[in-house]
């Protein structure tokens, strides 16, 4: 799902969309739950209290107390300590796989779009082929061959959604290339690549904004799903989806809830604010949104 492609016009009006950004109050409230949880990510050491990975057997899965605020596991690591430090993959994973997609897509579309041709032809070919792979097969592949592993994550998730947003800017930057502003850079000796970075690229800003944030909520929920089943980030290096996958047991789910409960919570919440924000994002780049 992207936002609409409407082309903005640079120097457009972004305090406007701010405003309107700063208007939603779910965005913001998404905004904000995305704040305090990258705080405690980046202050794990300093808040967790406990070594994530350390093991206390004579903790064996206690219920939450004083001692221990989420209770422990079937090793007597802390889950609060597991649960923030594990907030660091999967934001890590989310973050870096969707800025480099997004960068790699924009440069490529945006390239594809003005200078057309035969780089147009194959940077679209390219895409289709990277398109008609499924990511789930060629992570498995990977995985097979590389083993899992954070880095193993990051390189296929940037590498299978690079396309849509090289479609999109592609799309946005034949338009533009049409513009007046742009055709008077280019009369008065302005290079391609000059284009590209003072009005093509500040144009189509929003839009691709508006993509990477919803992107960033896909990837952070497939890279729990992959580490659930065991094809993501390696044991004993915390991760919600490996949290989870330690109570995929139904008498666990009865007994312990502990287990499962917070880093389920932490996985809905974290995509649902992601998703808030780029819902507000997405009204307040739409030119059709705009109030008087």
């Amino acid at each position: 799902m992207t936002a609409d492609v409407t082309p903005a016009v640079p120097g457009g009006p972004y305090p406007s969309a701010a405003r309107r950004f700063l208007r939603n109050r779910m965005a913001l409230a998404g905004a904000s739950f995305l704040a305090v949880t990258g705080v405690l990510a980046l202050a794990a050491p300093l808040v967790a209290g406990y070594d994530p990975n350390a093991m206390e057997l004579a903790a064996f899965r206690e219920p939450p107390s004083a001692a221990h605020p989420f209770g422990t596991d079937f090793y007597g690591r802390d889950v609060f300590a597991r649960l923030v430090h594990a907030a660091r993959v999967s934001l890590l994973v989310g973050l870096v796989s969707s800025l480099t997609a997004i960068a790699i897509g924009s440069l490529l579309g945006a390239l594809a779009g003005m200078f057309g041709g035969a780089l147009d032809a194959v940077v679209m070919r390219v895409a289709d082929v990277v398109l008609s792979f499924p990511t789930l097969v060629v992570i498995v592949a990977l995985a097979g061959v590389l083993g899992p592993g954070t880095a193993m994550l990051v390189l296929v998730f940037a590498t299978c959604n690079w396309p849509t947003t090289c479609r999109v800017v592609r799309g946005l930057t034949l338009s533009l290339r049409e513009r007046e502003y742009v055709q008077a850079a280019r009369t008065f000796g302005a290079g391609r690549l000059t284009v590209i970075g003072r009005h093509v690229l500040p144009a189509v800003l929003p839009q691709v904004a508006v993509a990477g944030t919803l992107l960033v909520a896909q990837l952070i929920l497939l890279e729990a799903v992959l580490s659930f089943l065991g094809l993501g980030v390696r044991p004993p290096q915390a991760s919600w989806g490996n949290m989870l996958a330690d109570a995929q047991n139904l008498t666990l789910i009865q007994t312990a809830p502990w287990l499962w409960l917070p880093p389920g919570l932490a996985i809905a919440l974290t995509v649902l604010a992601v998703n808030f924000v780029g819902d507000g994002l997405r009204d307040a780049v739409d030119p059709r949104g705009a109030r008087a």
